[in-house]
């Protein structure tokens, strides 16, 4: 919902000030109170948002501020340590809420508002201010994202976007401390439930009854519970690109254990799209915990700067310098695609230390040339600083597709008890007799895990993608498919 405000006759000279709603400020504070951020310990992840903000704005100060009723409370300070809260009223923050877009004032001194905050007539002396409101799904402005600086200045329209895709990832991550923290409850209030039930069973029969149900509901909550927590390290559904089809799959090997394995596909400027498909080295929430990251900051630096090896070199700094990734690293293939004006798409790819993607098409003679893209060069991912990484770029034309997988493919055992291997998946394509289409590739490859006589003994992921011909396609628009499993046994979702 829209946040209602009304202005308030200004004194001569001054500019109206906007008032807000009483009922829509009740119902924004209502959802401050949801998300139980106010007072909460410092975090990691919106003290690197604060401090992205001041680095990509080159600004000394940079916060994630939320508005309370009487206060305006830092979540996050970059470049303001002491201040933990400042009145609201007057309130650059408390001004920016009652916005639907990013508030931006080049110079505070010749803002009539603005002259009078303390920020800006106090010591601090604020010359310039930008925020972006950090806005819920039914559209409650929580607080905002801020740059601050002691000169006067101007910014872009590219810049004003950039500040509101920060706010966004706050809001992401207040989506998924909220998420975590009804889950703690809800599973609190489960055991604790289940110790009163067990202390009033005293019969030996019944005690050893509730154990055996109690291990059982354990085991269910606990595949709930990775099942659940895997979803959202992964994009709910493949978007649909323009002249394109996209298929995935993703099994991980254990139903109790969350997978490492990652992929994406998401939209940039000037009609590109990037794709992405990497590997945490490990399981369980510490290698979630590096997934969600690595995710997350590969989409933010793309929106920023699309260059596949500026995209992986930013991402091996941040898990090189991020207490929560620990000492843990990934492998990660990076491609930017390019809509070509006769058809197809220029793709750039870069690896970091990830096994080859395969460009595949059909020959005149009806087999599969396959080509294994490798480009040299590219390591891992959080292991080394300055590592380098390396991208070749080539054309995706009508007939072709692009397959890229996690080695959880290549190390499944065969019936001789050998790996897979390169050799192995390179005959596969190349023997493959139907059709050479995303949709094909990825149901191929499940039904040769499930061919194998222990299936794959690692985590799977499997990302397609390949141009039809024009003449299959009217309208240049394919839907994605996604067969997706938290657990051994396979489900589609269409």
């Amino acid at each position: 919902m829209m946040q209602q405000a009304s202005a308030t006759d200004p004194a001569p000279g001054r500019r109206p000030e906007l008032v807000p709603d009483p009922d829509a400020e009740a119902a924004r504070i209502a959802a401050v109170r949801r998300y139980d951020i106010l007072d909460t310990p410092p975090d990691g992840a919106f003290d690197r948002v604060a401090a992205m903000a001041a680095r990509l704005f080159d600004v000394p100060v940079a916060t994630v501020t939320i508005v309370d009723t009487d206060r305006i409370w830092f979540k996050a300070a970059h470049g303001l340590e002491g201040v933990a809260e400042i009145g609201r009223d007057p309130g650059l923050c408390g001004s920016a809420i009652l916005r639907d877009d990013t508030m931006v004032i080049p110079d505070t001194l010749k803002d009539p508002v603005a002259a009078d905050n303390p920020l800006v007539a106090g010591e601090m002396g604020v010359r310039f201010y930008a925020a972006a409101p950090i806005i819920t799904p039914d559209g409650h402005k929580l607080g905002t994202v801020n740059v601050l600086d002691t000169r006067p200045r101007s910014i872009t329209e590219e810049d004003t976007a950039t500040l509101a895709d920060l706010a966004a990832i706050v809001l992401d991550e207040m989506e998924l401390r909220l998420s975590a923290l009804r889950a703690l409850r809800d599973e609190q209030a489960r055991r604790e439930a289940e110790r009163r039930q067990a202390e009033a069973e005293r019969a030996r029969a019944k005690a050893e009854r509730a154990a055996r149900e109690k291990a059982e509901q354990d085991k269910a909550a606990i595949a709930a519970f990775a099942s659940t927590l895997q979803r959202t390290l992964l994009p709910p559904a493949l978007p649909v690109v323009p002249g394109l089809e996209l298929a995935c799959h993703y099994r991980t090997a254990s139903a109790h254990d969350v997978g490492g394995d990652f992929y994406d596909v998401f939209p940039l400027d000037g009609g590109r799209w990037a794709f992405l498909l990497g590997d945490v080295c490990g399981k369980g929430p510490e290698a979630a915990t590096v997934t969600a990251l690595a995710r997350h900051t590969l989409r933010a630096t793309a929106q920023i700067d699309a260059d596949p090896v500026t995209v992986l070199s930013a991402l091996n700094t941040m898990l090189l310098t991020d207490v929560t990734a620990g000492r843990r690293f990934c492998t990660v293939v990076f491609g930017l695609l390019e809509p070509r004006e006769d058809g197809g798409f220029t793709v750039t790819l870069a690896t970091g230390g990830h096994p080859p993607a395969y460009h595949v098409r059909p020959d005149d003679s009806g087999a599969v040339w396959v080509r294994a893209v490798r480009p040299k060069g590219g390591m891992l991912v959080g292991a080394f600083p300055q590592a380098p990484f390396a991208q070749t770029t080539f054309s995706l034309t009508a007939g072709e597709s692009l397959f890229l997988y996690t080695d959880g493919l290549t190390e499944a055992r065969t019936t001789e008890g050998a790996m897979l291997g390169d050799d192995g998946l390179t005959g596969f394509l190349h023997q493959r007799t139907g059709p050479v289409t995303a949709s094909s590739l990825v149901e191929d490859s499940i039904t040769l895990l499930a061919s194998l006589p222990d299936g794959a003994g690692d985590d799977v992921a499997l990302l397609a993608l390949s141009v039809p011909h024009p003449h299959t396609v009217p309208d240049g628009s394919v839907a994605a498919t996604a067969h997706t499993a938290a657990a051994p046994e396979h489900f589609g979702q269409e």
